[in-house]
């Protein structure tokens, strides 16, 4: 009986405790013109955008800070001239919302879309609109805004079949591949911008030439804006598009001031010819960074690079199989997000105990880095070896290799030898990269023992009289890509 008794109690007590649950939640409707909601950002932002194509999804809090629920008597947009904007309120789509309740201390969810029309303008142009909410007799305007670009679109494998110049004037949108016919040249001028869907990749068979300025780079990226979640941005996910590949009818080669990042392997030069007059590639002042494999590879291919900065990798930054190779005023830095750091340069096909009858008419590693800064969080130096057992050796040290290194600046503790050559050893070079909060920016702080520390007889004329950024090179220059920023632009 007792049990019964207690049992009796306990389910009084726990649908007592219920209804006083349901009361704190049950708090009824305010209608004071007083409770007004919140919201999470004073104007939404969709970002820049390109026009006939669906923009992401933006979405913001609306909150009921009240102690009483709210009605939204009316949500929609006041101004949305053909219907550019959609929208979206706590997973529900429509033009036209009413009487949407949000509990006390509650808040809901509300998603914006766009497509923006095309403008036939060179330039982006501004759309705005607002979108309205009522609640007890007040109004409240949110802005929400899209900046759209008309933009080129190329669908299928766009061959390009005799010399081709692209225009700089809208950006092109590359859905699956841009492919240089062998004998064929296509030039990107000054300012061009090429966008990658995913998969999408450029194969040069002939000639690429690529001439942008300090003012005007030549950008090469993924189709992707705004957001992948929360505040991390697509600019720092590699892997959305290919990248830059170069076959063995491939030749003469040449890119400078391009802006080339977040692709599955960066540059990749594949048995691409060259001679003692011109490289495979000759890459200046140029920015390669964010890849999934290296940022740049070549396999008995040969590269000039000259005042350039790779950076970010997760294999590792640049992997040299053979051939002939000169790095100048370069800027190795990994600081990579999704895995650990490969090594900044990867060294295979020396002559060192080299095993590989396939090799045997493939010219070996020759390759020279001066002026150079090897710092991230990743080794600097991996040297491939292959052994008796066709095992492959890693080492850090490059003995026997024709590779020398000449005034560069390394993370390790290191010291000179006969192929590390008056070398700045165990110092930091100070780079403005913020790695917690997705800046990857590699300039020089004030301070940095690579300012003012390159060999001016070691500097090529690609670095001599400016950096990466258009920054006038003192005597003597500083390491690496980068000048530090003057005082004014601090």
């Amino acid at each position: 009986m007792n049990k019964l008794r207690n049992i009796f109690l306990f389910m009084a007590g726990l649908l007592a405790f219920c209804g006083l649950l349901t009361s704190c939640i049950e708090d009824g409707i305010t209608t004071s013109p007083s409770a007004q909601p919140k919201f999470s950002v004073d104007t939404l932002d969709l970002g820049d955008l390109f026009t006939l194509g669906p923009s992401p999804t933006a979405r913001f809090v609306v909150y009921n800070h009240n102690d009483k629920g709210i009605n939204l008597s009316s949500i929609r947009f006041s101004d949305n001239p053909d219907n550019i904007f959609r929208l979206n309120v706590d997973g529900l789509s429509g033009r036209d919302f009413s009487n949407i309740e949000i509990r006390a201390k509650d808040s809901i969810f509300v998603f914006v879309e766009a497509t923006l029309p095309e403008n036939g303008k060179d330039v982006p142009v501004e759309c705005m609109a607002h979108l309205q909410f009522v609640v007890n007799g007040v109004t409240t305007e949110l802005p929400v805004r899209a900046s759209g670009r008309d933009v080129t679109r190329l669908r299928g494998d766009y061959r390009i079949t005799s010399d081709t110049r692209f225009s700089a004037t809208k950006p092109y949108q590359v859905f699956d591949s841009i492919v240089v016919d062998p004998g064929c040249t296509l030039t990107l001028p000054a300012g061009t911008e090429l966008f990658f869907h995913d998969k999408a990749r450029m194969v040069i068979h002939g000639t690429l030439l690529v001439n942008g300025t300090a003012e005007k780079p030549v950008t090469m990226t993924g189709d992707r804006t705004g957001n992948v979640a929360a505040q991390i941005p697509y600019e720092v996910m590699s892997g959305q598009w290919g990248g830059l590949y170069f076959t063995d009818t491939s030749r003469g080669n040449r890119i400078t001031h391009a802006s080339i990042r977040n692709s599955e392997y960066g540059i990749l030069l594949d048995n691409v010819p060259y001679d003692d007059a011109t490289p495979s590639l000759a890459i200046d002042n140029s920015v390669v960074r964010n890849t999934k494999g290296f940022v740049l590879e070549a396999v008995n291919s040969s590269v000039r690079a000259v005042g350039c900065e790779l950076s970010e990798a997760s294999s590792g930054l640049v992997y040299l199989y053979g051939g002939r190779h000169l790095f100048n005023h370069c800027t190795f830095a990994n600081y990579y997000l999704f895995s650990a750091a490969g090594p900044a340069v990867n060294l295979e096909h020396t002559g060192v105990n080299a095993m590989y009858d396939e090799d045997k008419e493939s010219p070996l590693l020759s390759a020279e880095f001066t002026n150079c800064i090897l710092y991230g969080n990743g080794t600097e130096v991996a040297h491939y070896i292959p052994q008796a057992d066709e095992g492959m050796k890693v080492e850090s040290s490059i003995e026997g290799a024709d590779v020398v290194f000449r005034r560069c600046l390394f993370k390790a503790a290191g010291e000179d030898d006969s192929q590390f050559i008056s070398c700045i050893w165990d110092e930091d070079p100070l780079y403005y990269t913020v790695r917690e909060d997705y800046l990857f920016d590699y300039r020089l702080r004030e301070g940095s023992p690579a300012i003012g520390a390159a060999d001016p007889s070691l500097t090529l004329p690609e670095a001599s009289s400016a950096d990466l950024l258009g920054v006038r090179r003192p005597t003597p220059p500083s390491l690496g890509a980068y000048e530090p920023i003057p005082a004014q632009e601090n």
